[in-house]
């Protein structure tokens, strides 16, 4: 008796071990990519090809779902406290790892923390680029700096949102210049570009998947660019550093997911990112956009994201405190 009442209980053990062990299929309905800011910019551009591959590859709609505010703070919030059952996932830019870092500066409470996110695949990464109208008086950067010094805090400049990817490096290139310009921050890099070529602003931080489209137009003037290695597009355009100021950054873009996602969905994202970079959905809207692929996966991108983010840390340190107007 004593014997078969132990055999039972380790009948139910082993079918609790082997329930519990389980993966639940996936993905079993639609996949939903949360893009932080509105429509039009680096990380709406890049979450459309993507969610599209995805689809096919998957067979499972791929869905956009745009949740601007805060500079990305609200979406990238969304993902991080949303179940991590890899159904909703975040394109996330280089900002996601700025917001926690100033909400810390400011002694506020943070809405998340990089800690919750993990990444399943880089796509792109780039400098960003000092961009002016074709019909600005400025037609080097050594113009611009020098007209800023006279006139400080009367040229205007524009960004994706406080402390966002194109707020953090135009602020890198005033400290390193020395001059003082106003803040006219947006919601995303649609809205930066369409206050530019509106003239409510004078000059940007960009990427080239922004300006490509009007430089083609014959709207925009480039100054110089915050990477270390020429742009392909651009290949005579100066870096900050050649110019003598010290200065370097990276934009990129990148598919993230809930940190305790389950290993096997995890997995199964990975692979299909690793053949979407190669989709021609993606290839050629890249292409097109003049935007180079910077593929990682999830190991070598996690790696790259904490040296960034260390790096990212130190510099809305050396800013410190900015307010919406300057």
């Amino acid at each position: 008796m004593i014997r078969a009442m132990a055999a039972a209980v380790i009948v139910l053990v082993l079918a609790s071990v082997n329930v519990a062990g389980a993966q639940e299929p996936y993905p079993t309905r639609s996949v939903t990519i949360v893009v932080a800011f509105p429509p039009g910019g680096l990380a709406d551009l890049t979450a459309r090809p993507v969610a599209a591959a995805l689809e096919r590859l998957l067979k499972q709609p791929g869905v956009v779902n745009n949740k601007p505010g805060a500079a990305g703070g609200v979406g990238n919030q969304a993902v991080a406290n949303s179940k991590p059952d890899g159904y909703t996932l975040l394109m996330a830019l280089v900002s996601v790892s700025v917001l926690p870092e100033v909400d810390r500066l400011f002694g506020r409470q943070t809405t998340y923390t990089r800690d919750q996110l993990t990444g399943i695949a880089r796509v792109n990464a780039e400098p960003s680029i000092i961009t002016v109208r074709s019909d600005a008086p400025w037609k080097t950067l050594k113009d611009l700096v020098e007209d800023a010094k006279k006139r400080p805090g009367e040229i205007i400049f524009t960004s994706s949102g406080l402390y966002g990817a194109s707020h953090v490096p135009f602020e890198m290139f005033l400290k390193a210049a020395g001059v003082k310009m106003r803040h006219l921050p947006t919601t995303g890099g649609g809205p930066m570009m369409n206050a530019l070529l509106g003239g409510h602003a004078q000059i940007t931080a960009s990427t080239t998947v922004l300006v490509s489209p009007h430089m083609k137009a014959g709207k925009l003037r480039l100054l110089a660019h915050t990477g270390s290695e020429p742009i392909k597009a651009y290949p005579d355009l100066p870096s900050l550093k050649s110019l003598g100021y010290d200065v370097e950054y990276l934009a990129w873009a990148g598919l993230v997911a809930p940190k305790a996602t389950p290993p096997h969905v995890i997995k199964i994202l990975r692979d299909a990112m690793r053949q979407a970079v190669k989709e021609p959905e993606v290839v050629n809207s890249h292409a097109k956009l003049e935007t180079p692929l910077a593929y990682m996966d999830a190991d070598e991108f996690n790696a790259f994201w904490h040296k960034d983010a260390e790096k990212l840390a130190d510099v809305v340190t050396a800013i410190g405190k900015v307010e919406s107007a300057q």
